[in-house]
Order: C-alpha cells, then sequence, then structure tokens
C-alpha cells in the first residue's frame, strides 16, 4: 500500500472516529518475553502521530520474563497500561479484563505474538461507524495445514447452528463499539463468538480480508481435540442464548393517539 493510500485511511479513520475518539488496544499475553517488546512497539509505532491510542497487555500469569519487560515498556510510555490477571485464567477472561479495564470509546483486539499484522487497523477504521464490529478474516491463513482445516470445519458448525455468516471467529483481529461489547457477560471460550455476541447487542458487524503471518514466538495453548469438543459446548451455550434472547424494542404509547 502507497504512503498516499495508507494517509488517505488514517484521514477516513480520524473522521470516523472524530476528534476526542480514542483507541484501546488489547493484547492478551502469555509467555512471550523473547517478542513481546517488538510487538507492543510495532502498536504503538503504527498508531502514533495518528490517532489517540492506549495499549493494554493483558498478562494472563506468565512465569517467564514477560512480566517485568512489560513493566519497563510501561516506565517508558505512559500510553502503555499493565492489566494483570491474579492467575492464568485463558484468553476469554484475559479480553473480558480488558475489556472492562479500556478507556477508549473503539476496542482493538490482536494476538501479542503479531500473526495478525497492525497495519491492516487503518483499513479496518475507516469502516468504523456505518458498522459497530469489523472482524478480521485470515484469508491467507499461515498455520498448519490441520488447524486450518479445523477452523474451517468449525467455522462451518458455528455458522449453521446459530445462523451466522462469519468465516473465521477465530481471527484475533477485531475493532469493536466499547460500550456494546463491555455489556457483553464473558464466559470461559465464548471469545470465539465475539461477532454473534456483539449482534445479540445490536451490532452491525461487517467481515473484512486481513493479512497473517508465521507464528514469530510461543505455542498454541490447544489441540484440536481439546478446541473441537469445548467449542462444541460452548456452540450449544450461545444457541440457547440467541434462541432465548430478549427483544425489548417498545415506545411509550399515548391513549387515544394513533401511532
Amino acid at each position: 500500500m502507497t504512503t498516499e493510500n495508507t494517509k488517505k485511511l488514517w484521514d477516513s479513520a480520524r473522521a470516523v472516529l472524530g476528534g476526542n475518539g480514542c483507541l484501546s488496544v488489547i493484547m492478551p499475553v502469555y509467555g512471550l518475553e523473547k517478542i513481546i517488546g517488538q510487538n507492543i512497539q510495532a502498536v504503538c509505532d503504527l498508531l502514533r502521530d495518528e490517532i489517540p491510542f492506549e495499549v493494554l497487555p493483558v498478562d494472563d500469569g506468565s512465569r517467564d520474563g514477560g512480566p517485568a519487560i512489560l513493566d519497563e515498556i510501561a516506565r517508558a510510555d505512559e500510553r502503555v497500561r499493565i492489566i494483570a490477571m491474579d492467575a492464568n485464567s485463558g484468553q476469554s477472561a484475559a479480553l473480558a479484563a480488558g475489556f472492562q479495564a479500556a478507556r477508549g470509546d473503539v476496542i482493538v483486539t490482536l494476538d501479542s505474538d503479531l500473526q495478525n499484522d497492525p497495519a491492516d487497523l487503518p483499513a479496518m477504521l475507516k469502516l468504523y461507524g456505518e458498522y459497530d464490529m469489523i472482524n478480521g478474516w485470515r484469508h491467507n491463513r499461515r498455520d498448519t495445514w490441520s488447524k486450518r482445516v479445523a477452523s474451517r470445519i468449525g467455522n462451518a458448525v458455528r455458522n449453521r447452528l446459530t445462523g451466522e455468516t462469519i468465516r473465521d471467529t477465530g481471527c484475533s483481529l477485531k475493532v469493536m463499539n466499547a460500550a456494546m461489547v463491555k455489556r457483553i457477560k464473558m464466559f470461559r471460550g465464548l471469545h470465539r463468538f465475539l461477532p454473534t455476541l456483539m449482534r445479540l447487542e445490536g451490532a452491525r458487524v461487517i467481515e473484512v480480508k486481513v493479512n497473517h503471518r508465521p507464528r514469530a514466538g510461543g505455542v498454541s495453548k490447544y489441540t484440536n481435540l481439546r478446541r473441537g469438543w469445548e467449542g462444541f459446548q460452548d456452540l450449544m451455550a450461545v444457541r440457547w442464548m440467541i434462541r432465548r434472547a430478549l427483544r425489548t424494542g417498545h415506545r411509550e404509547r399515548t391513549p387515544g393517539v394513533a401511532s
């Protein structure tokens, strides 16, 4: 993408967010001491001088040297705020903690290993306002064959049972309306259903293609078998939520006045 095109995208993003708009970038972190510093720096370098922002690395009980590195980064840059979980609690809990701690009007989530490319953010932010959630789709996914196949099957089953059309709910790169996502009651595993849960809050959701890069560090915390079994249980819970969701649209009616 040319510099001129990037500039136009940032101009559009600033116009959509307004003069007082602020981004909260949430990055769950666990066991990434070798790369977390450069990854947070990459996000700050992208956003610096473009838009008001804060970066919230959520330390999910890391046992390596990561916490000390995060402390050093936060001392050097006041826009970096560390959220520390009391114990290793999983991705859904880390995201939920980040959502509640975020001060921005718009929340961005992405992997702390930066398989997601933060350079996709300007184009995604341009769509904000017309949509309340922009979900990334890793169309060129750089993961193992088995993981790609399992994900494709999982997304197909999920869409069939929830009436969704999202092709990649597992993509961590998302842009969301902060007020809406803060209303969601999170449970373990429900981060995979954020597009559906946002729709239940009234959000307009769109999915866009984003870049995906090979894993730079760390290891996946899930096996396909574990992910499949837990995902099925979560799917049944979300399906119940969809069917039982309250329809609360209403108006005050004045007797004798036609509406």
